[in-house]
């Protein structure tokens, strides 16, 4: 029965005590009933703690010391109980239909599909807005469908997963959870891994609010090492493409990776360069970032730019 699927739901958290609340309350609020909230506090020093025992049973708290967002989340899940495992960052929020649309698409696929995604409203800190298909340039035509080539899509942009994705327990235990070496783009790695997996489910509709920039973020602790981003995504895409060699099914998928693989490294150069002390450095790591820009706006409208396959499902 769709009603009995548990859902773990795992949501790691630091110095988030004042935006936490809304995340949890997001999920208690979930038409999908049959869930277990686990929260992973990653060594906050405010008072996110006595925040969270306010909920008593209704979560489980688990505490560690700071180790970032991907050891939390891995903790998380090797505690869970679900068959479905979900994330939720503690500074962002579900729409109350979530993770019933998704299980209940999860379950009418069929078991050979991985996972499913959804839509997010992006939320920036001036007040406009977007959305993260939008952003990723992956809206399917039908609104919800069989997404078929997940991992030829995945090699050529980043689409945002941990919010909006449900994920079947027995495909994470055969992949592995997240690359805890990886400081950042940990939640493309896992992604990326899945996609070769076979077949996802995908919603259209935005069911996720997530919020850009937010203070204290990852997202803007990756602006300011630049390096170490670029250096974790060179290694993330060599890993990936040393999988896709295994297989001969991923061939086509392989030369769209090799590509972006190639890309990754000339922007971890332009990073470097930006930093150096060389006279005209920054200069010309400008420039290169521009040429970057333009390269890729050119391969957007070319024939070798991938575009989704979806089937829909009614």
């Amino acid at each position: 029965m769709i009603t009995d699927t548990l859902v773990s739901v795992v949501i790691p958290t630091y110095n988030r005590a004042d935006d936490v609340c809304k995340a949890v309350d997001s999920v208690l609020a979930q038409s999908h009933t049959a869930t277990e909230i686990i929260v992973v506090d990653d060594g906050s020093t405010d008072n996110t703690q006595s925040v969270l025992r306010a909920y008593g049973q209704h979560i489980r708290v688990i505490t560690q010391k700071n180790a970032g967002p991907a050891i939390a989340r891995n903790r998380g899940i090797s505690v869970a109980r679900g068959d479905i495992i979900a994330f939720l960052d503690s500074d962002d929020y579900w729409l109350p239909t979530k993770l019933a649309r998704q299980v209940e698409l999860l379950q009418n696929a069929g078991p050979s599909v991985v996972c499913c995604i959804c839509n997010a409203t992006v939320l920036y800190r001036d007040g406009t807005k977007s959305s993260t298909f939008q952003i990723a340039d992956v809206v399917p035509e039908c609104s919800a469908g069989l997404w078929l080539n997940p991992a030829e899509i995945l090699s050529s942009r980043f689409v945002l997963f941990n919010q909006v994705a449900a994920i079947r327990r027995s495909v994470l235990e055969r992949v592995g959870y997240f690359d805890e070496s990886l400081r950042f783009y940990e939640d493309y790695e896992l992604p990326l891994r899945l996609s070769l997996e076979g077949p996802w489910v995908i919603i259209r509709d935005e069911l996720v609010v997530y919020h850009d920039g937010s203070a204290g973020s990852w997202a803007q602790k990756a602006l300011q090492e630049s390096v170490r981003l670029h250096q974790d995504l060179v290694k993330t895409r060599e890993r990936i493409l040393a999988l896709m060699k295994l297989s001969p099914r991923h061939a086509g998928v392989t030369r769209v990776l090799e590509r972006e693989l190639r890309r990754a490294r000339r922007e971890l150069r332009a990073s470097r360069l930006s930093q150096s002390d060389f006279p005209g450095a920054l200069s010309l790591a400008r420039a290169l970032r521009r040429l970057e820009k333009l390269r890729r706006a050119v391969f957007r409208n070319s024939p070798l730019y991938p575009r989704m396959l979806v089937e829909e499902i009614g």
